[in-house]
């Protein structure tokens, strides 16, 4: 258009050169001939509108802006004067609207290296949501609004994965948090087909986790046993539970209650076949198997060991929990980083476990 409409003044400036020679009545002679080919062709179109391309209504526009309408009246014109005063206003109310536009719209963008840093968040580990790797930069000191998480996702076409909404019962139980001890016993079978059992053990208030032992025969002597050595651990820790969350599985003895009352902590049995009432606890197996069990394999009794004190060590040390708020059990958020610099030239290293099953990020030294 701006090359056309270029065209057209140029071609009009030369056109205007040529009138200058000439007289009046030669003038007079050429408008009146050029208003009866006007008249020709409006009678040829009939009730068919003239199109004109936009350089042209911008041109007539600028030629007709400053004859009154009463003037415009009296002219033979292909459009009607209104038309022309249309074009006018539409013409200054775009120019306004252009000066009047702000340079700049919105917040301001995400830092590059943020967006980078989501984005190698979801690569390495393809199972996580928006939410799960909105909590890990904020484990790194690095404030970022989950939105924020979502929209990068949305952009490089990843499903963001969101949450699945709270139970009644949760939030119920996260108002008595701190009295709270939950267990459960799962299972996992080894290469060669041997079923072991683990008996594990969660704090409602801070989500630190406990694995006081593994078997392949749960029986009464050692799961009691298991209750002892959970009465010192919790003992030594400092730990002030009163209740402690269980199934009815007939894995657990009178003594495993017994045992418990000794050191002042009250078991609460769950409804049969109502998973919901130890839901944390259910909870973090599902963690556990998706993001452990079920991404390698166990060989034997000794193996599982240690590759539950590897998970135990990173779940209390360093994975953010949705529950605190995105917190470490045994560590709480660091401070934002007070610098722009710091968050707009990152340098965030990965340390492995487990041979790369889990990954932990933390800044460079």
């Amino acid at each position: 258009m701006l090359l056309r409409l270029a065209y057209l003044g140029v071609s009009n400036a030369f056109a205007l050169l040529r009138l200058l020679p000439m007289s009046d009545r030669d003038k007079d002679a050429e408008i009146l001939a050029l208003r009866h080919q006007l008249v020709v062709l409006q009678r040829q179109l009939g009730p068919r509108r003239v199109s004109l391309h936009a350089s042209d209504r911008a041109l007539l526009t600028a030629l007709l802006h400053q004859p009154p309408r009463s003037v415009l009246t009296h002219l033979h014109l292909v459009v009607k004067p209104d038309t022309v005063l249309r074009w006018h206003r539409d013409l200054v109310a775009r120019r306004h609207a252009e000066r009047s536009r702000p340079k700049r719209t919105g917040r301001p963008r995400t830092v590059p290296s943020i967006r980078a840093l989501v984005l190698r968040l979801v690569r390495e580990n393809p199972g996580w949501g928006y939410r799960r790797v909105h909590g890990e930069p904020l484990v790194l000191g690095i404030k970022i609004a989950a939105s924020t998480v979502w929209e990068i996702l949305q952009d490089a076409g990843i499903d963001p994965a969101p949450e699945p909404g709270a139970t009644t019962r949760a939030a119920l139980l996260r108002s008595q948090a701190d009295a709270l001890l939950a267990c459960d016993f799962f299972e996992t079978i080894t290469l060669s087909g041997a079923r072991l059992y683990v008996f594990a053990v969660i704090e409602h208030a801070t989500r630190r986790i406990r694995v006081p032992g593994v078997t392949a025969h749960p029986t009464a002597s050692r799961v009691t046993q298991t209750a002892r050595n959970l009465a010192m651990d919790l003992q030594d820790g400092g730990v002030r539970a009163r209740f402690l969350i269980r199934d009815r599985d007939g894995k657990y003895p009178d003594l495993f209650d017994a045992v418990l009352a000794d050191v002042g902590i009250e078991v609460v049995l769950t409804a049969i076949r109502v998973p919901r009432m130890n839901a944390v606890t259910e909870r973090w197996v599902q963690t556990r198997r998706h993001e452990l069990l079920d991404r390698t394999l166990i060989w034997n009794q000794t193996h599982l060991l240690h590759a539950l004190r590897e998970f135990e060590h990173f779940h209390n040390e360093h994975r953010p929990h949705q529950g605190i708020a995105n917190a470490r059990p045994l560590h709480p958020l660091p401070a934002p980083l007070p610098y722009p610099d710091d968050i707009t030239h990152l340098d965030i290293q990965r340390r492995d476990r487990l041979g790369g099953i889990l990954h932990e990020y933390e800044h460079a030294a």
